[in-house]
C-alpha cells in the first residue's frame, strides 16, 4: 500500500512538472508574440493604409517583346546575365553575382508588389479585424488568379529567361517564392473573415493546385527540386505552403522527407554552416538567404506530432544553423570569408530565421537583434532575396 502511495506521488508529481513546463513555454511563447506584435505595429498599420489604396496590377499590365509566352504569362530574365558583347544578336553571357539592370523585371516587380500588399493587410487584420483589409486582399486575389482578363497563368514556364539562349530555366522557379506570403495572407483571412467571397477562395485553391502540379511535374520544376543549393530549399520551402493551403498532402509528405534526408544532411556542414552558399561571389547573403529559407520550411512543416525544429541528423539542424550564423549577424565585422560582390552593405536586414528561430528556442537575443534591424528595407535586391517579409502571419495566432 506503502509502494502503491509512493508511485502515485511520484506520477502526480511528474504530471504536474509537465503540466508547468507546458505553462512556461506557452507563456514564454505568448510573449514572444505580444513583443513582436509590438515591434512590427507601426510598420505593418503604415503599410496597410499604402496598400488599400492600391489597384491590382497582374502580369497582363505589362509585357516584353523578348518573351517567348503570351499576355497571361509570367516572364523574367536571369538576373546574372548581359548583352555578349560579341554583338546583339549573340547569346547573352553570364557575370555570376552581378545584376544586369537592364532585363526586364516588371512581372517580378508586380508579383513581389502583390505579396507586400496582401501580406501588410493580411498582417493588419491580425492586428484590428476590420474588413476593408479583408476585402482589398480578395479584391487583389480576384484580379491575379479569377479574372479570366488578368490572370497569371499557373507556370512558370518563362521565369529567368536568357536572350537567344533560353525562353525560360529551372531557376526561375524561386521567382515563385514571392506568392508566398499571398497564400499565408490568404489563410489569414479564409480563418478569420467568415464573410469571405468563397468564389475567390476556391478559385485562388484551385489556381494553387495547378501551379503544384506545375512544380511537382514539369522539368523545371522536378530539376529545381533536385538542385543542390538554395533552390532546391526555395521549391520545398513554396511548394510547403501552396500544399498547405491548397490540402495536398503527399506534396507535403515530399517535403519533410527532403527537408529531413536531403536539404538539412547535404547543405548544411558539420559546425552549421552552408558550404554551397560560402562558396558563391555572395557568401554572406547567401547564406542568409538559404537559412531564412530553410528556417521559414520549418515554421511551414513542423506540426504539433512531428516538430521539425527539434530535429536532428548527423548533429545537424536548424539550432546549429542559426546559432552558426548569429554572430555574423549581430556583429558583421567578424564575417571571415571574402565579402559579397555587390551588396554587401546592404545586410543583414531584420531576417525571418532570427523571429521564428527565437519563437521556436525561446531565444530573447536572437529576437533582440531581429528588432534592432530595419523592417522595411527599400533595396530592391534585398526585398527579392528575403522571403518573409510579414512573420505576424506565419505564426498560428487566435
Amino acid at each position: 500500500m506503502f509502494l502503491f502511495k509512493r508511485c502515485c506521488l511520484v506520477i502526480t508529481v511528474v504530471i504536474s512538472c509537465s503540466t508547468l513546463s507546458a505553462q512556461k513555454g506557452s507563456r514564454s511563447r505568448n510573449d514572444l508574440l505580444k513583443t513582436i506584435k509590438q515591434t512590427l505595429q507601426p510598420t505593418i498599420l503604415k503599410k496597410a493604409e499604402w496598400a488599400l489604396q492600391q489597384q491590382p496590377v497582374t502580369v497582363t499590365a505589362s509585357y516584353s517583346p523578348r518573351s517567348s509566352g503570351g499576355r497571361h504569362d509570367f516572364f523574367s530574365e536571369g538576373d546574372y546575365w548581359w548583352p555578349n558583347p560579341k554583338g546583339v544578336d549573340s547569346p547573352w553571357v553570364s557575370i555570376d553575382g552581378k545584376t544586369n539592370p537592364g532585363n526586364f523585371v516588371e512581372h517580378r516587380h508586380a508579383m513581389i508588389r502583390f505579396s507586400e500588399i496582401v501580406g501588410s493587410l493580411a498582417s493588419a487584420y491580425i492586428l484590428k479585424p476590420d474588413e476593408k483589409y479583408a476585402k482589398q486582399i480578395l479584391l487583389h486575389c480576384k484580379a491575379w488568379f479569377m479574372d479570366t482578363a488578368t490572370r497569371m497563368n499557373p507556370n512558370l514556364l518563362y521565369s529567368q529567361a536568357v536572350k537567344n539562349r533560353y525562353t525560360g530555366r529551372s531557376f526561375g522557379v524561386i521567382d515563385g517564392i514571392h506568392l508566398m506570403e499571398v497564400v499565408k495572407g490568404l489563410e489569414v483571412i479564409e480563418k478569420k473573415y467568415p464573410a469571405a467571397d468563397k468564389a475567390i477562395i476556391k478559385a485562388s485553391k484551385q489556381w494553387f493546385q495547378q501551379f503544384l502540379q506545375w512544380l511537382n511535374t514539369h522539368k523545371y520544376g522536378v530539376d529545381e527540386k533536385n538542385a543542390l543549393n538554395n533552390h532546391s530549399t526555395c521549391w520545398a520551402m513554396q511548394v510547403a505552403v501552396f500544399a498547405n493551403f491548397a490540402g495536398d498532402k503527399a506534396s507535403l509528405d515530399t517535403c519533410r522527407f527532403r527537408f529531413k534526408n536531403i536539404i538539412l544532411p547535404r547543405q548544411m556542414g558539420a559546425d552549421g554552416s552552408l558550404p554551397l552558399e560560402l562558396a558563391r561571389t555572395k557568401p554572406y547573403g547567401y547564406s542568409i538567404f538559404n537559412l531564412d529559407a530553410m528556417t521559414t520550411l520549418c515554421q511551414e512543416l513542423s506540426t504539433l506530432s512531428e516538430n521539425l525544429y527539434d530535429y536532428e541528423v548527423d548533429g545537424r539542424s536548424i539550432r546549429k544553423g542559426i546559432t552558426f550564423l548569429y554572430p555574423y549577424i549581430a556583429d558583421k565585422s567578424k564575417w571571415t570569408w571574402p565579402k559579397d560582390i555587390m551588396y554587401w552593405d546592404n545586410w543583414p536586414v531584420a531576417q525571418p530565421f532570427l523571429v521564428f528561430g527565437a519563437v521556436a528556442y525561446d531565444n530573447a537575443d536572437w529576437l533582440k537583434t531581429w528588432q534592432s534591424l530595419d523592417h522595411a528595407p527599400k533595396v530592391e535586391e534585398v526585398i527579392r532575396n528575403v522571403p518573409v517579409r510579414n512573420p505576424l502571419i506565419w505564426f498560428n495566432i487566435p
